[in-house]
């Protein structure tokens, strides 16, 4: 089901989104939507090619469980 929500823009910022969402010939909400999703998906996800480097690095990989598992034993510190 679909969730309305209130956004808050200034001026300036309504205005380059709607030719943005004008020059693609598609509602605003649909624009934003779009970009947020795709943002979303670059910046929280590894792209398959990049996780089949990850998983042929068999030293990355084991150094990766060794840490996991020091975690969920809640050993060493969180470093900031």
């Amino acid at each position: 089901m679909s969730k309305v929500i209130t956004l808050r823009l200034s001026e300036e910022e309504y205005k380059r989104i709607s030719a943005a969402a004008e020059t693609e010939h598609r509602p605003i909400s649909n624009f934003i939507t779009t970009r947020v999703l795709k943002e979303i998906e670059e910046s929280y996800y590894v792209d398959p090619i990049e996780m089949a480097q990850i998983k042929s690095d068999k030293r990355l990989l084991k150094r990766l469980n060794a840490g996991h598992n020091d975690a969920k034993k809640r050993r060493g510190k969180l470093v900031g």
